[in-house]
């Protein structure tokens, strides 16, 4: 048994099928400690003594993988979460969002690290913050540093990290029965699926006499890079084909690997569009990843394990969320943006974008949008496929960037009319590859 402690916040699939589970495997840890508010989850790994168990899908399979000695908290109550922090030399934050880094409540993240910095009794810790953000450890660590109203302890770095592992929970009984998914842990009905990929980029942990418990992550001395590319590569795409998929009626990921136009489409956004932009950005930092060859071998790995039949992604996971996927600087439009900074015509990404907002018209009234009309029918019949088309054709320019200024909340600068711009020239290309 090793001699580091781990702690971690937020028992999801990632904090489940890979942080604490590289721990458990490592054999590097004496104590596996997770912060947890969700009483239900905390029970029924408790009363199975620690155990729980994750799925793993991989190409050809699912397999179901045991961890033990597991110690589950709710931080909102009793004092073993912080006994634990001051121990901690791995933490690791698996949440929502930056968002529940702080907060007016007294059990926070950020004051909870904070409190057990100053009653610290590790030599030295590491923070890893998995949160989607490209500066989830900054806005960790500042948070941390304002409830210290000092600087940080000597030995104490916060890590930012790139986790391209898909995954979800399984909350359908009869999803969980008819695929033979083991269930978190006897007495709850959820089931953790991740995909087997597990090459993980992190920030360069530059304490000195120091060694992670968890090797098999990837240290990088920039890791922004890689984590744009995986904001407007990985995530871009993933979202353009849920939103696409979604118009096209499909329920499933993994039967848009039958829709050759579909798939071609997002190929070419994916390596010419995206790919195009980042290896014209970070070219001379001489990473395979940032070269014509290492970018399409990522994208076709990417698109492969998308529609894994065994991971069984659904169009609307990888679809949810529009509002926020669809911001000025997000994966969409973002995406688009970094090509028109480097003379690449987004006109596939464009197609995604003009899809997401076609799904937002679609669900006007759920979303509270500021449009006259809103359609009678859901976009799953048929019916709302002749729909989605007759809105595309009725939707002008300017109810475009109205809508666009909305969800933006920002004066329409000339990039960001760019932007529209390109969205609206993409209505005849999106209505053809949404034909049957």
């Amino acid at each position: 048994m090793g001699e580091h402690v781990f702690v971690g916040f937020g028992f999801g699939p990632i904090q489940a099928g890979l942080f604490a589970k590289e721990a458990f495997e490592s054999g590097n840890f004496r104590r596996i400690v997770i912060a947890e508010i969700d009483q239900e989850l905390v029970d029924a790994v408790r009363s199975n003594r620690g155990t729980y168990y994750v799925n793993v899908a991989r190409s050809d399979q699912v397999e179901t993988v045991r961890i033990d000695n597991v110690e589950l908290f709710n931080p909102l109550s009793g004092s073993e979460v912080r006994a634990a922090l001051a121990q901690a030399t791995e933490i690791a934050t698996c949440l929502p969002s930056v968002n529940f880094y702080d907060s007016s409540k007294p059990n926070n993240v950020a004051a909870l690290i904070a409190e057990a910095l100053q009653a610290r009794k590790s030599d030295a810790t590491i923070v890893y913050a998995a949160e989607n953000n490209n500066h989830a450890a900054e806005i960790l660590e500042q948070a941390v540093a304002k409830r210290l109203n000092a600087a940080l302890p000597p030995k104490v770095q916060f890590l930012n990290t790139v986790i391209g592992k898909m995954s979800q929970v399984v909350t359908d009984p009869a999803e969980i029965t008819e695929r033979g998914l083991a269930s978190i842990a006897p007495g709850i009905g959820r089931a953790f699926l991740v995909e087997e990929f597990n090459r993980i980029l992190v920030s360069k942990t530059m304490i000195s006499d120091f060694t992670p418990g968890i090797r098999v992550f990837i240290e990088k001395d920039d890791l922004l890079p890689f984590e744009e590319a995986k904001l407007y590569g990985h995530n871009a795409i993933h979202a353009t084909l849920g939103f696409i998929g979604t118009l096209k009626g499909y329920t499933k990921m993994t039967e848009l690997a039958g829709d050759i136009p579909l798939m071609h489409m997002a190929r070419e956004a994916f390596i010419k569009e995206s790919g195009g932009a980042l290896i014209r950005k970070h070219a001379s930092l001489g990473d395979d990843l940032f070269t014509k060859s290492g970018y399409r071998d990522y994208a076709d790995d990417l698109l492969e394990r998308m529609t894994n039949p065994h991971l069984a992604d659904t169009t609307a996971r990888a679809g949810r969320d529009m509002v926020r996927k669809l911001g000025a600087n997000d994966r969409i439009f973002g995406t688009m943006a970094l090509a028109l900074e480097h003379d690449i015509e987004p006109r596939n990404m464009a197609m995604g974008a003009l899809a997401g907002v076609a799904l937002l018209l679609v669900n006007a009234t759920e979303y509270g949008l500021p449009v006259g009309r809103t359609p009678h029918t859901d976009s799953s019949s048929s019916s709302s496929e002749r729909c989605v088309v007759r809105t595309l054709r009725e939707l002008r320019e300017e109810n475009l960037t109205q809508l666009l200024a909305w969800l933006w909340q920002t004066p329409i600068a000339p990039i960001l009319q760019r932007l529209i711009d390109c969205t609206s020239s993409a209505r005849e290309p999106l209505i053809d590859l949404l034909a049957p």
